[in-house]
Parts: structure tokens; C-alpha cells; sequence
């Protein structure tokens, strides 16, 4: 048995392709993670081409960020039951006709309903790129380079969603914000074919319906009542309801998988310590990150007037940086040093980059008082990322790449969602204070409204740098495996196997 892994390994490292096939996969993953942002910019057209009203117009990110967090672990069970490269091309196909879908929309149920479409084929999809991508690199050094660069593009993804939004936007028609995904997908699709090798799927496996069911819902209920937070408030009885049921449902979801024959979810790679560090340090991280974004595209745009393709392009060195930190400096001390002098440090200056911004007013210049603080935020996010994505895949047996890859994704998409909700209600009830406090003359409303606004934000990033030194902290402590090995990878995977 461990002969015949070996050789598998050995001779997926000797696949001359294997780095077209990464091509593929990064493809595939920055279609993903776009998907969650590019439409941000494209919204106001939207909204006044289909006549959607201000309380409806959410759906349009929410219905694809609820099915996306919600059905991941599905998603990932699926890509080792049925096989990792047919789930991947399904996911591809799926994905590419809900963006046509959405594209061609003549109202708004139908862009709610083809947003939805795509968050499903999206949890189908993303579990499948990471699980080959962590099969297809198994040495520590190609490892690290083939992790930084998707670890890059997770981080970066969201950014460059606002640049190609807003030149789409801008310059063409809000649909091709979703028609771009179409070519995108075909070319991903047939470099699957052609590069992308598989083990088969587990023929003889069943899947776990209580745990989909139980799984599944929890998380579904858990970030509808995040996104029904930030209109609603805290304390509205359906947003209570929402978490009391998520709640439940994710503990009975545990109990029942220390149960079930063929558990979504085996605790095992839950109960690891070293990948519960990084799950936590990626949902923490991404809270920060995602309510950077929010508050940045409405400063960028509300309070210092710029269109949608400056605003994109004010993210371009944020993005750079992401790269550079997952790529130049991670990818090379990867194999070096433990991974928590990489995530720690990485979140210590990410934290920096939000500290930064505190310091926003009205009239802050984009040269001296925000680029810095992107410039630091990116590095600490490359720093970050590629070690959480590389370690929390390794050693992974086989049978559980995909609900491993799964729960790594779940931990950003569900960050994502608290992240915006929360951030966003503690910046709009700042604001509302702030405003109320300080509006003694009414010749001076748009003044203070503009200065309430920023003070928001303000406070909604101090928490957000303790939300990402806390991270910082979680990585330290509990991320304490060592550096990879020429041969870990591999005596780790047989060895999981074999139990």
C-alpha cells in the first residue's frame, strides 16, 4: 500500500504539465473569488437597469455568498466521492452557464435566482481546484511555489474583482461583469481535460445525508443571519432566530459525525491542531480584509469622488503586494521555517496597515496616508494566506482532500460574511452617533455627514486590526507544526491513509 502511494506521488511530481495544470486551477480559483467582488461596482447600474429597490439590492451578493458558504463541505465531499477532476469540470460548466444566466437577467428574481446558481457550482468548484492542487504538488519546494501563487490569488482575487468590475462597468455594460466568466470557464475546461490527472472517486462510498442536511443548514442559517444583520440590526427577532437555529444545527452536526459510518466532516482533521489554527487564523483574517474592502470602495468613491475604474485601480497595489508576499517572500521560506513566523508576523503587519487607516479623514491624500496602509495590508495577507492554504492540506489523506480543502474555503467564505455584516453595522452606528452628536448647525449637514461617515469607518477598522492581531495571536499559539520535509508530505499521506 505505501509502495503504491509513493509511486503515485512520485510520479504526479514528475507530470512535466503539472505547472499548465496549476494554470488551470489558479484560473478556475481567481473566477471564484472574483466572482464575490467584481459585481460590488457593477451594482448601482444593475439595480437601476432592473429596478431593484434599496432593500432587495443585497441579494444580489447574498445569494451568492449563501449558497457558496453554505454547501462547501457538500461541495468538498462530493469532489472525493465522485473525483476531484470530473467534480472540478461540472463545476466549471455549472458556473460559466448561471454567469449567463445572471447576464442576460431581465429582472431582478432572475439575477437573485442565477447568483444563487453560481454560489452553488462556486462550493462545488473551489473544494475541487484546492484538492488537486494539493495532490498534484506533493515536494516542499514545488509545494511552496504552487501554494504561493494560490495563496496569492485567494488574497488578491477580491481586489482585482474591483479593478476588472469597474473598467467592465465603466466601459461596457454591468452583464459583462458576469458574461466574462463564460470564456474564462471554457478555457479553464479544456485545460482540465488535457492536464489535469485524478485518482478515481470512491465508488463504493455513500454520502452522509444527515450531515448534509445538518451541515449545510447551520451554515446557511449562520450567514443569512449575518447578512440580515447589517439591514435588520442585531436584535430583530428573525436575525436571533437565524443564529439560535444555526447554532443548534452545527451541534447536533458534530455529534452526529462522531456517529456516522461515512461522516461530511471526519473530526480528525477538525480535532488537529495545527489545521484548526489555520482555520480560525483564515476566518479571522478574512473578517479584517473584507471589511477593508467595503469601507475603502465607498471612501474611494463616496467621500473622495473617484469612478469605478480609479477606484479599482487605487486596490491595484494592494493586490501587487498580496502577490509579492505569497509568491517572493513565503514560497521561499516556506520550506525553512514554521509556519507561525510567517502568519504571525504576516497578521502583526496586516494589523499595521489597518492602524494606518484610523487615521482617515475627508481630505486624506491617497499617496501618503492610504497607499502605505494597502501596501502593508497586502504583504501581511501574502504572508499569511499561502502558509494557512499549504498547511492545513498537508498530510491530508487522500479520501479527505476535498472536505479538507472544503473547510479552509468554508472558514474564508463565512469570514467574509461576518466580516462585511459586522463591520459594516459597527461602522453605520458610528456614524449615526457621531452625526447626531455633532449637527448643531444645520448649514454644516453635508460637512458632518461626510465627517460621520469617516468616523465610522474609522472605528470599524481599530476592531478590525484587533479582529487581525487576534488572528496573529491563534496562529502563534496553535499553528506549531515545523517546516516541511522532503519527504513529510508524502510519509504523512500514507500514513493517514493507512489508519
Amino acid at each position: 500500500m505505501s509502495v503504491t502511494r509513493t509511486d503515485e506521488h512520485a510520479s504526479a511530481s514528475a507530470d512535466p504539465r503539472r505547472w499548465w495544470g496549476l494554470v488551470v486551477i489558479a484560473l478556475a480559483q481567481l473566477m471564484v473569488v472574483l466572482d464575490a467582488t467584481i459585481v460590488n461596482i457593477a451594482l448601482p447600474s444593475a439595480q437601476q437597469d432592473l429596478g431593484m429597490s434599496d432593500g432587495n439590492r443585497q441579494w444580489v451578493i447574498t445569494a451568492y455568498t449563501l449558497a457558496f458558504g453554505g454547501l462547501l463541505l457538500l461541495g468538498g465531499r462530493i469532489a472525493d466521492l465522485v473525483g476531484r477532476k470530473r467534480t472540478f469540470v461540472i463545476g466549471l460548466i455549472g458556473f460559466a452557464a448561471a454567469s449567463a444566466l445572471g447576464g442576460a437577467a431581465q429582472n431582478s428574481g432572475m439575477l437573485f435566482g442565477a447568483r444563487a446558481l453560481q454560489g452553488v457550482f462556486a462550493a462545488v468548484l473551489a473544494p475541487s481546484a484546492l484538492s488537486l492542487l494539493t495532490t498534484t504538488f506533493t515536494d516542499p519546494k514545488e509545494r511552496g511555489k504552487a501554494f504561493g501563487i494560490y495563496g496569492a490569488l485567494a488574497g488578491s482575487g477580491s481586489a482585482i474583482g474591483f479593478i476588472v468590475g469597474g473598467l467592465l462597468t465603466e466601459y461596457l455594460d454591468w452583464r459583462w461583469c458576469l458574461y466574462v466568466n463564460v470564456p474564462i470557464a471554457v478555457i479553464a475546461v479544456i485545460g482540465a481535460l488535457i492536464l489535469l490527472h485524478d485518482r478515481p472517486g470512491h465508488a463504493g462510498a455513500r454520502l452522509d445525508v444527515p450531515g448534509v442536511l445538518l451541515g449545510c443548514g447551520g451554515l446557511v442559517a449562520i450567514v443569512y443571519g449575518f447578512s440580515e444583520a447589517e439591514p435588520r440590526g442585531w436584535t430583530d427577532s428573525l436575525v436571533l432566530g437565524l443564529f439560535a437555529a444555526g447554532a443548534v444545527l452545527l451541534a447536533t452536526f458534530v455529534w452526529w459525525q462522531s456517529r456516522a459510518p461515512m461522516p461530511l466532516l471526519p473530526l480528525h482533521i477538525v480535532k488537529d491542531r495545527n489545521r484548526a489554527g489555520c482555520f480560525l487564523t483564515m476566518g479571522l483574517a478574512v473578517i479584517g480584509m473584507f471589511g477593508l474592502f467595503l469601507f475603502m470602495t465607498y471612501y474611494l468613491q463616496v467621500i473622495l469622488a473617484y469612478s469605478p475604474v480609479k477606484t479599482g485601480l487605487a486596490f491595484l497595489p494592494l493586490t501587487a503586494a498580496i502577490i509579492i508576499g505569497s509568491t517572493q517572500i513565503s514560497a521561499r521560506l516556506m520550506n525553512r521555517v514554521p509556519p507561525r513566523l510567517l502568519m504571525a508576523p504576516g497578521m502583526v503587519l496586516a494589523a499595521g496597515g489597518m492602524l494606518i487607516l484610523t487615521r482617515m479623514t475627508i481630505h486624506s491624500d491617497y499617496a501618503t496616508e492610504i497607499l502605505p496602509a494597502l501596501i502593508l495590508m497586502g504583504l501581511g495577507m501574502g504572508l499569511t494566506f499561502m502558509p494557512v492554504f499549504s498547511t492545513a492540506t498537508a498530510g491530508v489523506a487522500p479520501q479527505d482532500a476535498g472536505v479538507t480543502s472544503a473547510t479552509v474555503n468554508t472558514s474564508q467564505q463565512v469570514g467574509g460574511s461576518i466580516g462585511t455584516a459586522l463591520l459594516n453595522t459597527i461602522a453605520t452606528t458610528s456614524s449615526t452617533t457621531y452625526i447626531t452628536t455633532h449637527l448643531t448647525d444645520p448649514s454644516q449637514r453635508a460637512l458632518v455627514t461626510s465627517e460621520g461617515i469617516v468616523h465610522g469607518y474609522t472605528v470599524a477598522i481599530w476592531c478590525a486590526a484587533g479582529i487581525m492581531l487576534l488572528a496573529g495571536l491563534i496562529a502563534a499559539l496553535m499553528v506549531t507544526t515545523k517546516p516541511p520535509t522532503h519527504d513529510a508530505p508524502t510519509g504523512a499521506a500514507v500514513k493517514e491513509s493507512l489508519a
